[in-house]
């Protein structure tokens, strides 16, 4: 890619604050990235709305790694 090469080069002689107004430009430019989708955001508010209806499912940090343990032994 001659063009996007000759584009890098010519950025990397700006000054610092013309390469970070560059890249805080290009990087409005995308489309905003989500972490999660709509169905993992629902899946963990259906999960806490199912904890705070019976906090008792709910587990201590110990009783988790007991389990995780015991599921993936090393």
């Amino acid at each position: 890619m001659p063009v996007l090469d000759e584009i890098e080069k010519m950025a990397l002689e700006l000054n610092e604050y013309e390469r970070g107004r560059l890249v805080a430009n290009l990087l409005e430019s995308l489309p905003p990235v989500r972490a999660e989708s709509d169905a993992d955001i629902a899946e963990a508010l259906r999960r806490n709305a199912e904890l705070d209806a019976d906090p008792s499912r709910e587990l201590g940090l110990e009783e988790l790694q007991s389990r995780l343990s015991a599921r993936f032994p090393r």
